[in-house]
């Protein structure tokens, strides 16, 4: 199925999220990379930012536990292959969480973000950058202009956290490791913001949706 407002139809979707549990699957089993199918199609070979989020499967719960998370948010490597690096970074490098185990794979709920160029906010009010971002739309990265620190949250965050538009940066800049009201200094952070593209497992290697924020 496609619609002229999404960049990636269904199945192209399915085919991202397949492949990243074989390449998440493949490297905690064997050690190994997978390499890019050959029936990869031609659109998923262009340059494109991604994440590959997990997920701990727990039916009927309104929000899973997160189990890593890792991914490019530039557009700096074909998708596909982002796909495949990613799916190992985020079972085995996520800074937060242990190394996925084999034993877990099956309890695991694979879901990717193909993102758009990240685009700074052009704003010079704190009033103005609140008016710029619309929540379930926007994913956010903030940088302290002095290089002091950075982070990003994709669309889906602030709308699973059930979190304003103050809430989610006032987040963001903890996660940075900056203080929570820098967002609203526009001479002191910069303010970067991107669509995304979901695509989850509805279960353990179950059926793949698009999900709609």
């Amino acid at each position: 199925m496609m619609s002229e407002k999404y960049a990636y139809t269904d199945e192209e979707g399915i085919f991202l999220v397949r492949l990243a549990r074989k390449s998440m699957e493949t490297f905690i089993k064997n050690k190994q990379k997978i390499q890019i199918p050959v029936d990869t199609p031609f659109k998923l070979r262009s340059n494109s930012g991604v994440f590959v989020t997990l997920n701990i499967y727990r039916p009927n719960v309104e929000r899973f536990d997160l189990r890593g998370c890792i991914g490019r948010p530039y557009p700096q490597q074909p998708l596909v292959e982002a796909v495949i690096d990613a799916a190992i970074d985020s079972s085995t490098r996520d800074p937060r969480f242990p190394s996925v185990s084999s034993t877990e794979l099956d309890d695991l709920i694979v879901e990717i973000t193909a993102l758009t160029p990240p685009v700074e906010v052009k704003a010079h009010s704190k009033e103005e950058r609140l008016d710029a971002i619309v929540i379930g739309r926007d994913g956010i990265i903030i940088q302290d202009k002095k290089g002091f620190g950075g982070a990003l949250f994709l669309p889906q965050v602030p709308v699973e956290w059930n979190w304003t538009k103050e809430q989610y940066l006032s987040r963001l800049c903890e996660k940075a490791g900056l203080p929570n009201h820098v967002w609203k200094d526009v001479h002191i952070t910069k303010l970067l913001k991107f669509q995304g593209e979901i695509f989850s497992e509805t279960s353990p290697n179950g059926d793949v949706v698009r999900k709609i924020m």
